[in-house]
């Protein structure tokens, strides 16, 4: 009670009277730090506070951007594909416009994964007229053969593949023989060509249409080897196909009424 009373004596004397304010002055001076130091868990409360406000905005941030930039890649790379695309429909068109005969263009839709075979599967069959024997080509040359017809898809084997043979002649002075496939996309071999035989690398091959399968005239591959083996009735010739069969996408079916039908020399005329 008495402390209550002196209290309010103070208060009263400090209000009326400048007397105390000396005292005030120095107390306040001595509390001031205590004061700051009471403040500082307040602070750091609020500065934590604002920082970890601020790093969930900027991951949130970093979240969008990267959702964003994934989706401005997705869009390139669609872009990019779609380009790559159009550039090779561009290219099937202007051989189609080269080919007297009447031609469907057929897409891929699977790759036989048996690694010993090169045989393709395309999204036209038997409801579009395709059949068995079909010649295929892509914009570049001959594809391979529909050995399998199906209601709405057909299967192609490849030249590539080690079980097919196609005729062929020497473009330059017609000079004929059988290139094989080796297994490999990249390579054709030519079987039984004399040591004799006027072959070239560089020489283009095209089908020479004897067999009856193939119209004549047609780009299969072009000569990159021409080996003479002393003591061998025959050279060692192998060539790399036109066609791009690791790469096309985009078939043409030729619908051929006559073999031996020659295409125009546009399409298969060598480069000077």
């Amino acid at each position: 009670m008495l402390i209550v009373v002196l209290s309010m004596a103070l208060m009263w004397v400090d209000s009326h009277f400048q007397w105390l304010q000396p005292v005030r002055y120095g107390v306040g001076f001595i509390v001031a730090p205590a004061q700051q130091a009471a403040t500082v868990p307040l602070a750091m409360a609020e500065w934590f506070g604002d920082s970890a406000t601020l790093r969930r905005e900027l991951l949130r941030e970093n979240k969008q951007l990267s959702a964003r930039n994934f989706i401005l890649e997705r869009r390139a790379q669609r872009m990019a594909y779609l380009e790559a695309e159009n550039i090779e429909l561009r290219e099937l068109l202007s051989a189609s416009e080269q080919v007297d005969d009447r031609v469907l263009v057929a897409s891929i839709t699977s790759v036989d994964p048996d690694p010993f075979t090169q045989q393709i599967i395309i999204n036209k069959g038997g409801e579009d007229g395709v059949f068995i024997g079909q010649p295929v080509l892509d914009a570049y040359g001959l594809l391979g053969q529909v050995i399998d017809v199906l209601p709405l898809t057909s299967r192609v084997l490849m030249i590539a593949d080690s079980n097919h043979a196609i005729p062929v002649q020497v473009n330059r002075n017609g000079v004929r023989a059988i290139a094989t496939g080796t297994g490999s996309l990249s390579e054709l071999e030519l079987i039984y060509v004399p040591n004799t035989a006027d072959i070239k690398v560089g020489d283009m091959l095209v089908s020479s249409g004897l067999g009856g399968r193939y119209p004549r005239g047609y780009p299969v591959a072009t000569v990159n080897k021409v080996e003479n083996i002393p003591g061998k009735p025959f050279a060692s010739v192998t060539a790399t196909p036109t066609a791009q069969l690791d790469r096309s996408r985009h078939f043409l079916l030729v619908f051929s009424n006559e073999a031996g039908r020659v295409p125009p020399a546009a399409l298969w005329q060598e480069n000077p």
